[in-house]
């Protein structure tokens, strides 16, 4: 079982900066890599930042050079700054973790999924 929190939310103005966090926990053994998705009304959810262990982090194209995606290790937590936010970035954010598990006798891999947040960007 693993469970992701999310926080940071909220409304901001055009121009403005929010720092979303997520904090995983569980039995878990590895995480292989954690993100950040989001979805707003009437569109699919789609990625917009990935950090892979020991790999290059992903962003999608519409947030680079305003959004930056960090990782605590040591707190299975991962961070998403976002910067000069835009109208269009209102959606809910959803954390997404890559993890490998055992419990019992039982190798598991899976992703995991939080509950969401809401960002409303609006003057």
């Amino acid at each position: 079982q693993v469970q992701l929190v999310e926080s940071g939310g909220g409304l901001v103005q055009p121009g403005g900066s929010l720092r979303l966090s997520c904090a995983a926990s569980g039995s878990i053994i590895s995480i292989n890599a954690m993100g950040w998705y989001r979805q707003a009304p009437g569109k699919q959810r789609e990625l917009v930042a990935n950090s892979p262990s020991g790999r290059s982090t992903i962003y999608a194209d519409s947030v680079k050079g305003r959004f930056t995606i960090s990782r605590d290790n040591a707190k299975n937590t991962v961070y998403l700054q976002m910067n000069s936010l835009k109208p269009e970035d209102t959606a809910v954010y959803y954390c997404n973790a890559d993890v490998t598990t055992y419990t019992g006798s039982t190798w598991d891999r899976f992703d995991s999924w939080g509950q969401g947040t809401q960002v409303t960007v609006s003057s």
